[in-house]
C-alpha cells in the first residue's frame, strides 16, 4: 500500500469531469456509493477509479458480488481497458452453484455462510491492503442479513474495517422499490446518481461530505475508451482579461451601420428568414478577423459543410484557404448528438485551448434540438454560453431563422433576442415586382449605431450594401412602399458601374 493524499488532497476518481464537479476527486480514505438503474454506468466509473489508483501504482482491489471476473474482464477490454494490475476477489455465483443446489444460496442469511463470506474479504483485504477497493454491488450483502438491522450493522462495521486499512471505497447500490438504499446514502460520505434516458445520460452528486461540489445534472458519454463526463458550464468560474475593442465586418456600409463593428466579447444574433443571407454575413467578420491572425470556428447545425464551403467559395469568400491555414474551423454537428453541457464543454476547448476569437452557431432551432428541453432550457443553455464567452472575452454569434419571408416583423422566432449585445437583421423585399434584400441594425447595447435601413446583396464579389433606403417605408414588414422615387437602386447602380 502507498500513502495515500492527506484530506486536504483528493484521490482522482478517474474521470476528469467528475474530479472538476468534485473539485478535485474523492477525499481520502472515505466512502463513497453510485447508484443507478441498470446499464447506467456504475460498474464503469468503478472500472476507472481503479485504473486511476493502478496507474500511480497504488494496489487496487475489485470485489464482485454479482458479475464473474471473466465477464467483467471482457466488459474492460471492450472499451479499450487493461485490468492487469486490478486485483480481483471474486464472489459472484458460478456455474456450478447453480447447476448443484439451483438457488442462491451463497446470499441465504446463514451464519454460516456470512461467516465465511466476511472472513474471506477481511482476509483478502488484509492481505493485499489495497488503497483503493470497490465493491460491485455492496446491496448484495443485503441478502445474507437476517433483517434490516443487521444489514446496516454489517455495512458500517465493513467500512469501518476498510478505513481501518487505510483504503478509499467506493461501492455501487441497486435501489429497487421493494429495498431502496436510503439507509446506504446516510452511511456513505457521498452519493453520485447516474441515470440514462433514451436521450441522455447524466451524472448527479446529490452528498460530499467534507467538500463543496458543483451541484445538479451533468452530460455523460460511454463510448470506446469509457465515461466522459462533461460538467455544467458555470460562467462565473471563468475568466481572463482581455482588450475592449471593437471588430470590423471589412464592409465599409455594415461597419456605418454598426458605427465601427460589434464590440469584442458580445453577443450578436443575425436573424432574417432563409436565403437572405445571415451566415455570410457573419463569416464576413470572421474574414475580417482572419486577416489579423485570429481563429473562428463556425459550428453548423443545419448546414453541410460542403455546402456551407462552396456557397462562401462562390461569393469570392476565401473560406478554403482560411480552413487550410488553420484561421477557421468548421464543425458539423447532428442536431441529437450532443447534449448542451458537451456541446458547452467543445466551446470551452475551443476558447481556452484554441484560442479562438469568435464562435458562431448556425443556428439557434438546430441548437435547440441538443438541449433536450423547452425554451426555458434553451434560454438557459444560450445565456450561460454568452456569459461565458464575454467573460473570455470571445465573441459569439447566433444565426436565427425566422418563419416568415414577409409580414409582420418578428426578431426571433424563439423568444431569445433579449439575450443579445447586438441585433442586426435581414428582409426579403418585393420592391417593383423584384425580389431585393435590405439590413439593418435593431439593438446595440454598448454603442450607438445607424438607425437606417440599406440595400443589402450577395454576388460573385461577395457583400454589397448600399445607401440609406430613405425613399421607402414599410420595410420591416416585407412590402414597402415608395414615399418618393430614389434614387437608382443597388442592383440597378450596380449594373452601370459594372
Amino acid at each position: 500500500m502507498q500513502t495515500q493524499e492527506t484530506v486536504g488532497e483528493r484521490v482522482s476518481t478517474g474521470v476528469d469531469g467528475v474530479d472538476s464537479i468534485l473539485h478535485g476527486g474523492f477525499v481520502p480514505r472515505r466512502t463513497y456509493m453510485v447508484r443507478g438503474d441498470p446499464g447506467t454506468g456504475k460498474s464503469l466509473l468503478g472500472l476507472h477509479f481503479l485504473l486511476s489508483g493502478a496507474n500511480e501504482g497504488e494496489d487496487v482491489l475489485y470485489i464482485n458480488l454479482e458479475e464473474s471476473e471473466a465477464n467483467i474482464r471482457q466488459n474492460a477490454d471492450s472499451f479499450g481497458f487493461s485490468v492487469e494490475e486490478v486485483a480481483f476477489l471474486d464472489l459472484s455465483p458460478d456455474s456450478d452453484f447453480f447447476s448443484k443446489d439451483l438457488s442462491y444460496d451463497i446470499f441465504s442469511p446463514d451464519e454460516v455462510e456470512q461467516e465465511s463470506l466476511t472472513a474471506e474479504i477481511a482476509d483478502r483485504v488484509e492481505t493485499l491492503t489495497p488503497d483503493r477497493v470497490f465493491v460491485d454491488p455492496l446491496t448484495q450483502l443485503r441478502y445474507l442479513a437476517p433483517d434490516e438491522y443487521q444489514f446496516r450493522k454489517q455495512v458500517l462495521s465493513f467500512m469501518h474495517f476498510l478505513h481501518s486499512e487505510g483504503a478509499t471505497v467506493l461501492f455501487t447500490s441497486q435501489n429497487t422499490t421493494p429495498q431502496p438504499d436510503d439507509d446506504l446514502q446516510f452511511m456513505s460520505d457521498g452519493t453520485i446518481t447516474l441515470t440514462r434516458d433514451p436521450r441522455e445520460r447524466t451524472l448527479e452528486v446529490t452528498k460530499f461530505r467534507g467538500s463543496d461540489f458543483e451541484a445538479g445534472k451533468h452530460s455523460i458519454r460511454i463510448a470506446h475508451g469509457g465515461m466522459s463526463v462533461f460538467p455544467d458550464l458555470i460562467p462565473r468560474q471563468h475568466g481572463r482579461e482581455f482588450t475592449d475593442e471593437t471588430i470590423p465586418s471589412g464592409v465599409p456600409e455594415l461597419d456605418q451601420l454598426l458605427y465601427g463593428g460589434i464590440e469584442r466579447g458580445t453577443a450578436t444574433i443575425i436573424t432574417g428568414p432563409t436565403g437572405v443571407g445571415k451566415t455570410t454575413t457573419g463569416i464576413q467578420f470572421m474574414k475580417e478577423a482572419a486577416g489579423r491572425g485570429e481563429r473562428s470556428i463556425v459550428y453548423t447545425f443545419e448546414e453541410g459543410k460542403e455546402t456551407l464551403i462552396h456557397r462562401c467559395e462562390s461569393i469570392s469568400m476565401p473560406v478554403k484557404e482560411m480552413l487550410d491555414r488553420g484561421t477557421l474551423t468548421i464543425e458539423e454537428i447532428e442536431p441529437l448528438e450532443l447534449s448542451a453541457d458537451e456541446f458547452a464543454h467543445r466551446v470551452r476547448r475551443e476558447v481556452e485551448e484554441e484560442d479562438t476569437e469568435i464562435v458562431m452557431l448556425d443556428g439557434i432551432a438546430g441548437y435547440r434540438l441538443s438541449v433536450h428541453g423547452g425554451q426555458d432550457d434553451l434560454t438557459r443553455e444560450l445565456h450561460k454560453i454568452g456569459k461565458y464567452m464575454k467573460n473570455m472575452g470571445a465573441t459569439l454569434l447566433l444565426i436565427n431563422e425566422t418563419n416568415a419571408i414577409a409580414g409582420n416583423f418578428e426578431v426571433t422566432d424563439e423568444g431569445v433576442s433579449y439575450l443579445a449585445d447586438n441585433i442586426l437583421f435581414l428582409r426579403h423585399l418585393e420592391i417593383d415586382g423584384d425580389m431585393r434584400k435590405a439590413i439593418g441594425v435593431l439593438k446595440k447595447r454598448t454603442s450607438d449605431f445607424e438607425r437606417t435601413v440599406r440595400q443589402f446583396q450577395l454576388d460573385e464579389y461577395g457583400i454589397r450594401i448600399g445607401e440609406p433606403m430613405t425613399g421607402l417605408r414599410g420595410i420591416l414588414n416585407g412590402t414597402p412602399e415608395w414615399i418618393d422615387r430614389p434614387k437608382e437602386l443597388l442592383g440597378d447602380a450596380g449594373e452601370k458601374e459594372r
